[in-house]
C-alpha cells in the first residue's frame, strides 16, 4: 500500500522552529519529486517547497523563502521540512506530496499524506 505519512507538527510559538517529516512507504521515493503544501482555514492549499528527486534542486514559495528549507534522504524515504521563524500566518494543516514528472513541470501531485497541524501563536 502506497503511504505518505506526515509527523512533527504542533502548537509553538511566533519565532519558533518546527520540522516537519514525511515518510513514504510502498514506493521508492527517490522516484519522486516531493513537495509539500498547506492549507489555512478558509484558504485554497498553497504550495510551500518542493525538492528534486535526487535532492540537489529546490524551490519555495516566496512566503517561505529564507525560513524554510526543504530537504530528503533518499536511503530513509523520507522528506523534511525545516521551519524557522515561524510566524502566525504560518499557521495551517502541511500536507506532503509527490509526483513521478520531471522536475519543472507543472501538472497535479499523485500521492499526498494525511496533512499534520501546525500552529503558531503570536
Amino acid at each position: 500500500q502506497v503511504r505518505l505519512v506526515e509527523s512533527g507538527g504542533g502548537l509553538v510559538q511566533a519565532g519558533a522552529s518546527l520540522r516537519l517529516s514525511c515518510a513514504a512507504s510502498g514506493v521508492t521515493s527517490s522516484s519522486y519529486t516531493m513537495a509539500w503544501f498547506r492549507q489555512a482555514p478558509g484558504e485554497e492549499r498553497e504550495f510551500v517547497a518542493a525538492v528534486s528527486r535526487s535532492g540537489t534542486r529546490t524551490s519555495y514559495a516566496d512566503s517561505v523563502k529564507g525560513r524554510f528549507t526543504i530537504a530528503r534522504d533518499n536511503a530513509k524515504n523520507t522528506a523534511y521540512l525545516q521551519m524557522n521563524s515561524l510566524k502566525p500566518e504560518d499557521t495551517a494543516v502541511y500536507y506532503c506530496a509527490a509526483t513521478t514528472r520531471p522536475w519543472g513541470t507543472s501538472g497535479k501531485y499523485e500521492l499526498w499524506g494525511q496533512g499534520t497541524q501546525v500552529t503558531v501563536s503570536s
